[in-house]
């Protein structure tokens, strides 16, 4: 990615602005977090938890409109632009070229005909199978972005990873993962998301002990290694990347519900995480293609048309359309009694919901690779 060597500061960078814009990344990547705990026990001392929770949940909400939905939908904007080059280019490694097929073509029309056969056969079982593939992958998809989050940044500020410590993250990433799905230990049992009422997988004790023997496997693995290095060069991971990861995976994959609040704005903040990073990449490119001999767009323009997309889609993918699908042709209960569906009376949002949240795992997948050529805009060295 970047070579080994520390990178100084930029002309006219001072060491208090490196400070600040790194204190800001580090926030915008996770470090919110930690201000959002304290904040979170002041305001069930002075609201109580009913009142804090309800104001939490009411703002949770809204700003998904902001924040959650476009950062689903830009993920559409960076996979599908260019798409011939990038199943068919021979600048593009084949692997890679087989991996977009596979996530822009074979995965969309598999997930798109589980979805229509649930809802043409009225399955909430169907349905419900693959809202738990969802909740299966999610965590998968939050370690690898904290992953991404360690890698990134500290390529940016010089530091090499050796591949000793790479195995070690994706080893702690992937334990973190196993045990935040099979944690808490719980039956087989009926549970609601969307409207859609379904019958989860049990979650046995064993399985829950077994993750969570191998997760303390891979933190004292990890701690070792962080540690070989500190002792044979006096340095180590960079704390403000290696803080977004732990807090990714402890935080927000393992100990999500560990407080009230807080959980509610758990995806806010992994979606900011996310943001920040298209942020980076795009302005990056759009800097370099301001002048000649491309003369492309200014960098504002060109970003903020992109966030505009991307909310405008938003509004149409998780508002509008479902909206409009579940009004034309769910079925309604009559006036006054209360709907005995299994798929509830919004099973079009729902089959919409989880078909773009499993997508956008493997569109993921595939848009933050090395392999991808785009991903050079996030090599650029960080200011100081």
């Amino acid at each position: 990615m970047t070579s080994g060597i520390a990178v100084l500061p930029a002309a006219g960078v001072s060491a208090r602005d490196t400070r600040a814009s790194r204190l800001v990344e580090f926030m915008l990547v996770g470090g919110a977090t930690l201000v959002l705990f304290p904040l979170a026990w002041l305001l069930r001392g002075l609201a109580g938890l009913d009142d804090a929770e309800l104001a939490v949940g009411f703002t949770a909400f809204y700003a998904a409109y902001v924040v959650n939905d476009p950062h689903f939908t830009v993920t559409y904007l960076l996979f599908y632009r260019g798409a011939r080059r990038r199943a068919f280019g021979a600048e593009i490694a084949r692997a890679q070229r087989a991996r977009w097929i596979f996530a822009g073509v074979v995965a969309p029309i598999g997930l798109a005909a589980w979805a229509a056969a649930a809802l043409a056969l009225r399955s909430a079982a169907a349905l419900g199978w693959m809202i738990q593939l969802m909740y299966l992958l999610v965590g998968w998809h939050y370690v690898k972005q904290g992953f991404g989050v360690v890698t990134v940044l500290s390529a940016r500020r010089g530091f090499r990873m050796s591949p000793r410590e790479r195995a070690a993250i994706l080893f702690h990433c992937y334990a973190g993962w196993a045990f935040a799905w099979s944690n808490p230990a719980a039956p087989a049992g009926e549970y609601e998301e969307k409207g859609v009422v379904y019958t989860a997988l049990a979650h046995p004790r064993w399985l829950e002990l077994t993750a969570g023997a191998v997760l303390a496997i891979s933190a004292v693995t990890l701690a070792a290694v962080v540690l070989a290095r500190f002792r044979r060069e006096g340095r180590t991971l960079p704390l403000a990347p290696l803080g977004g990861l732990l807090i990714t995976v402890w935080s927000w994959a393992i100990f999500s519900a560990a407080d009230p609040l807080v959980r509610y704005v758990i995806p806010a903040l992994h979606s900011i995480q996310y943001l920040y990073f298209v942020w980076l990449m795009k302005r990056n490119e759009a800097r370099a293609e301001e002048g000649p001999p491309a003369f492309g767009r200014p960098v504002a323009v060109r970003v903020g048309l992109l966030a505009l997309t991307a909310l405008g889609l938003g509004v149409l993918v998780f508002h509008l359309g479902p909206t409009f699908l579940d009004t034309a042709f769910a079925p309604r209960p009559p006036r006054g009694a209360a709907t005995t569906d299994p798929l509830g009376e919004t099973p079009y949002f729902a089959a919409i919901f989880v078909f773009v949240n499993i997508h956008h795992y493997f569109m993921d997948h595939v848009i933050w690779r090395r392999e991808n050529p785009d991903t050079r805009w996030l090599r650029e060295p960080a200011p100081g």
